[in-house]
């Protein structure tokens, strides 16, 4: 609409922008962006790291809802699952479990602590949740529907079929990895771990040269994918070099630091990720599915 209006219009990282980020908490201001946006446009960003993407597709906008939308139901579900043990345990009961098929056959046969059945106004609370969760669940399948449809009709070379060629990696990493990140164009493995937020932030100061750790100004939903998919990757891959590298950095250290080491094999699976997607580089070491 700004374009047909005849206003020309960017889209800047906000991770590329320089800013002190020593401090804990502290965010980007409206008037340091708009200070540094219009240096950006005089320099072409050449020399201030500042960072344009192109502007997305609206096709691209929609197919980012169907794993976000998952993510919202999923956490909707959890909240329901903890609310019915919730009720129960007050009454002595555990061992229930809402998302078995037989939910409504076991909450008729269940008796609390002291040997009676649940109390009716207590069994008509824990329905009324249990047909919530229900609805829920329809709604994950439906979501996971659409998720399966859209990725099987990717062709053979699209980044989302390519992943799931790779062992241990499912439709919805395949799903998220595909919309939240790899579907952007990048220049250098540097811009892709900055858009994930695992690029680090060192600090020098005279003689004081520190490393604060990743910066976490990037995509906080394909961050927290990538770290979990990095604990996966050394059950499904441990053979890779990947798993092997972080199996000696652990090592070295006598067994500590593996949060902190696992955060950076996030960022090498998502450099060796992008390299196989864009170039067809394959991990050295990773097993690919049986076709």
């Amino acid at each position: 609409m700004l374009q047909n209006e005849g206003i020309e219009s960017h889209v800047v990282d906000p991770a590329s922008i320089a800013t002190s980020r020593r401090v804990g908490g502290r965010r980007l201001t409206g008037s340091t962006a708009r200070r540094w946006f219009a240096r950006c446009l005089r320099t072409s960003g050449a020399s201030l790291g500042c960072a344009r993407w192109s502007r997305h597709r609206s096709e691209e906008e929609d197919r980012r809802r169907l794993c976000r939308e998952r993510k919202v139901l999923i956490a909707e579900r959890v909240r329901h699952v903890n609310r019915v043990k919730g009720l129960l345990f007050s009454q002595g009961i555990s061992g229930y479990e809402p998302q078995r098929r037989d939910r409504r056959e076991r909450l008729d046969t269940l008796q609390t602590g002291d040997g009676h059945l649940l109390p009716d106004h207590l069994k008509a609370q824990v329905c009324r949740e249990l047909d919530r969760l229900e609805l829920l669940l329809e709604q994950i399948k439906a979501v996971e529907a659409e998720r399966d449809v859209l990725l099987a009709a990717q062709q053979v070379t699209a980044p989302a079929t390519m992943l799931l060629d790779i062992k241990g990696i499912g439709p919805e990493f395949a799903a998220i990895l595909w919309s939240e990140g790899l579907f952007r164009h990048f220049d250098n493995r540097r811009q892709v771990a900055s858009y994930a937020g695992l690029a680090p932030t060192p600090w020098q100061s005279g003689s004081v040269d520190r490393e604060q750790g990743v910066s976490r100004a990037g995509n906080p939903r394909l961050r927290t994918t990538l770290i979990q998919l990095a604990w996966l990757w050394l059950r499904h891959q441990p053979k890779s070099a990947l798993a092997l590298w972080f199996e000696e950095r652990v090592r070295r250290n006598g067994g500590r630091h593996k949060k902190t080491t696992i955060v950076a094999l996030a960022r090498k699976l998502l450099v060796a990720l992008w390299k196989y997607v864009t170039a067809g580089v394959v991990i050295e070491g990773a097993v690919m599915k049986a076709p």
